[in-house]
């Protein structure tokens, strides 16, 4: 993924458009690789987007495809395939129809919400109708959550899915560092399930909550069952040694 803007670098924007696709993809069974975030730099834009494109399946980029002038996604996407930017005759005409619609004028600002690359095909917008693009293998959506999440659901019509990633959770009321040498032994031993390690806090209180993926169930049962197994004779050996 390719999340555009300035106001991501400066923090005046939370992205919240990363962990949504995320959560799709994962239910989905497909994976995300790789997130990179850049600001609204043309040349920045075409390279990173023309290294991703080359590495990996598709590439889902959000944001910068707006009617103001730092809104120039278009133009780095088709600088990135050498193609023309113009604009999208029925997205010019989708536009014209919403803005007239609602009596308000198309003026030339709204007019850039239908400029793509030559040969784009259009995603749809159902929230705000501007709709964003594709090109080749790489999708090109607005940045504004809501419509993101719409134009994703559209997106994902396209994309060949695989076997959604399973997972299991399990509490762990110790710390981190007394159970990293187990999990790792566990690790190893179920080289078919990705475990993850995350320490919390809760009222002075610290713990580790432990998170089993894997595409295979019978893989991820036997996975969460050594660990629970782990978590009890954890807390068996501190009460022997009265932690």
């Amino acid at each position: 993924m390719l999340a555009i803007g300035d106001e991501l670098l400066s923090g005046r924007t939370k992205d919240r458009n990363i962990g949504h696709l995320a959560e799709v993809f994962t239910v989905a069974g497909i994976d995300l690789k790789e997130v990179r975030i850049v600001g609204d730099e043309p040349t920045q834009i075409a390279d990173t987007l023309n290294t991703l494109r080359r590495t990996y399946d598709f590439v889902v980029t959000s944001g910068g495809i707006g009617p103001t002038h730092d809104d120039i996604t278009a133009d780095a996407v088709g600088a990135a395939f050498a193609l023309p930017v113009s604009e999208h005759p029925e997205a010019l005409r989708r536009l014209a129809e919403n803005y007239a619609n609602r009596g308000l004028e198309f003026t030339e600002a709204r007019r850039r919400m239908a400029r793509t690359p030559e040969g784009a095909s259009l995603v749809d917008n159902p929230v705000s109708v501007a709709p964003g693009f594709r090109v080749d293998n790489v999708f090109v959506l607005a940045g504004v959550p809501s419509v993101f999440q719409a134009m994703l659901d559209n997106v994902m019509k396209e994309l060949p899915t695989g076997v959604p990633i399973l997972s299991a959770a399990i509490h762990c009321p110790w710390p981190e560092g007394e159970i990293g040498g187990p999990l790792r032994d566990i690790q190893k031993q179920h080289p078919g399930v990705a475990i993850g390690s995350y320490p919390r806090s809760e009222d002075g209180r610290h713990f580790t909550e432990l998170v089993a993926r894997s595409r295979d169930a019978g893989a991820l049962e036997a996975a969460r069952a050594a660990i629970e197994d782990m978590v009890r004779r954890t807390g068996e050996d501190r009460a022997a040694r009265g932690a």
